[in-house]
């Protein structure tokens, strides 16, 4: 299973948008400063993930999603969807 995913960062008032295998052990990197971009801060939360069959599907997800630029999508779809 691989996962395209959200976080959450109130200290940055940002989102990140990524995608990988294990969404666990990938989270787990975010909150330890093993991500260049998401190092910054240390109160990430989980807010929003989708399930895929494979990775080339779970990284076009995520590439859909950051080209939007656009806060209020991202805020949209959270809002839409609940954690299965």
């Amino acid at each position: 299973m691989f996962y395209t995913y959200i976080i959450f960062s109130e200290t940055l008032d940002k989102y990140y948008t990524g995608s990988c295998e294990n969404i666990e052990n990938r989270f787990n990197d975010h909150l330890n400063s093993r991500s260049t971009y998401t190092k910054v801060a240390k109160d990430w939360i989980l807010v929003y993930f989708e399930n895929f069959d494979s990775r080339s599907l779970a990284v076009q997800r995520e590439m859909e999603i950051k080209k939007k630029k656009s806060r209020k999508y991202i805020e949209f779809i959270i809002s839409k969807k609940s954690f299965e």
